[in-house]
């Protein structure tokens, strides 16, 4: 298959090419020409206005399902939503039934996707069926292709389980991803606590239950001399003791969800269970107070968080659905849209490419001839609005149908073959 990008701006501050206009040829996989470059007939001409190719994009926290609830998203489904939302490599939640803390079911995972245009990373679980109590097979499923280790959606409670855990991926060289939450703190939540959350008479979570987590995670981290990430984090408090941490040379960083970035409680009123999510969604000074952390440099990565669920699990009473929402499709575009034309090409390709490959050990592709394309092609100023029609995930359970979105996914091109929207 040959594949001629034509007049694209290239996002990669690896390149020698970073920043300058030019076509790109690729031919059985491989990046063979950068350049002006003629057309022979003979290729697949992806030509569009303002296109902007960058290294494939990353994906650090998300649920496909599978196995075990297939009806809610597959490994197939997932990896064409990835592909849909610009994302060439996906790291999966570990959450699935049975639960993925044993060597077989990672190699399951990989197994399903190992052609796929999508490259799927699994993560291991930290503990046994992410019930806290005792390690999981970490080792095992290391070696088997784990790439990273976390409870997902079930965050680890035991501070002598999380130090165990910390320890035991330092002589691994692994990360372990907490969805920071002391449980004990208002453990009935449904929306953020505030004003919003007493005027429509819902029980609200306060962030310091985010905030304790992290700094006793942050003590651990330390302590052992590990590394952990944070993500979901919606707390500017929590921000800045991660930064601090940072400072003393201690291996945290952290990612927010667009979610945390586009919405805020009071568009909760209309008891949109599409906008029931977990962490909750916070209050416009909150919302300021990330978008501007994401500008400056604070947030290390952004993370899309899907979690796809069937109509059953949200159409229902606020009170009895399911938190979470798809998001894989539209994390560019929300992302970009919520920080209101501030985020550059550049910051978002640090975000949703570099660092998130960096921080769990992940191949960082470069452009530049004779290297492998594992390549995101993207319009900053494009404008959308995505239809419930387009989703390719199994599951509709998203908030954005039918708004007005700037940033497009083109499309990728990865494993010798291109996803092209």
């Amino acid at each position: 298959m040959t594949i001629l990008i034509r007049q694209a701006t290239i996002v990669d501050p690896s390149s020698s090419f970073n920043g300058t206009i030019q076509d790109l040829l690729i031919k059985n996989g491989i990046i063979i020409q950068i350049g002006n470059i003629p057309t022979t007939g003979n290729e697949e001409v992806i030509n569009s206005p303002n296109l902007h190719v960058s290294p494939g994009w990353v994906d650090i926290f998300s649920h496909f399902n599978d196995p075990g609830q297939e009806y809610k998203e597959t490994i197939e489904t997932g990896i064409a939503a990835a592909a849909a939302g610009g994302f060439t490599e996906v790291m999966l939640l570990p959450n699935t039934n049975p639960v993925v803390s044993g060597k077989s079911q990672v190699e399951y995972i990989i197994q399903r996707a190992q052609h796929a245009p999508v490259k799927v990373h699994p993560m291991g679980a930290v503990s046994k069926q992410t019930e806290g109590k005792e390690l999981a097979e970490m080792y095992d499923m290391h070696a088997a292709g784990a790439v990273a280790f976390t409870d997902g959606l079930k965050p680890v409670q035991s501070a002598g389980l999380m130090l165990k855990a910390l320890q035991y991926v330092k002589a691994i060289n692994r990360t372990i991803i907490q969805l920071p939450d002391n449980q004990t703190i208002s453990p009935g939540g449904l929306m953020n606590e505030g004003i919003v959350s007493t005027g429509l008479g819902l029980p609200g979570k306060p962030m310091i239950a985010e905030e304790i987590q992290v700094s006793r995670d942050i003590q651990l981290t330390g302590y052992t001399e590990s590394s952990i990430h944070f993500t979901g984090v919606t707390s500017p408090n929590s921000i800045d003791t991660i930064s601090a941490a940072k400072k003393k040379d201690i291996s945290a960083s952290c990612s927010v969800t667009p979610a945390h970035l586009y919405f805020s409680d009071e568009d909760l009123t209309g008891y949109d269970t599409n906008l029931k999510i977990f962490p909750p969604i916070r209050d416009k000074d909150t919302r300021a107070a990330l978008r501007h952390a994401v500008l400056n440099g604070d947030v290390d990565c952004i993370a899309s968080h899907h979690l796809p669920h069937e109509t059953d699990s949200k159409e229902c009473e606020f009170e009895s659905a399911q938190p979470g929402m798809i998001s894989l499709e539209t994390a560019y575009a929300a992302t970009n849209t919520a920080l209101e034309g501030k985020l550059s090409p550049q910051r978002w390709v640090e975000l949703a490419c570099m660092n998130p490959r960096k921080i769990f050990g992940l191949n960082i592709p470069v452009i530049k001839e004779g290297e492998t394309a594992n390549l995101t092609l993207f319009d900053p100023e494009a404008d959308i609005i995505f239809t419930r029609d387009q989703t390719k995930s199994k599951s509709k359970n998203s908030p954005f149908y039918e708004l007005h979105l700037k940033g497009k996914v083109i499309g990728i091109i990865q494993n010798n073959s291109s996803r092209i929207n």
